[in-house]
């Protein structure tokens, strides 16, 4: 049976239970489908723009990861 990580944010006022399950899950999945493609990419690019280099490489956890985990309320 294959492992699928399970990610539980609590104390969210985005539902009446206050968890969220779904959401962070589905989150965690994309940052980590981006990072896998960004992050070498970033790492190339790095070498020679450095400012660009780090915004590329902190994009999967400062913008794809809040957008998919706030996108699903639960």
């Amino acid at each position: 049976m294959p492992y699928v990580p399970g990610c539980v944010q609590c104390g969210t006022r985005s539902n009446p239970c206050r968890c969220k399950v779904v959401g962070p899950t589905l989150g965690f999945l994309a940052f980590a489908v981006a990072a896998v493609v960004e992050w070498p990419v970033g790492a190339v690019v790095y070498l020679f723009r450095h400012v660009k280099g780090r915004r590329i490489m902190a994009h999967p956890a400062a913008v794809i990861y809040p957008k998919v985990t706030n996108a699903i309320p639960i």
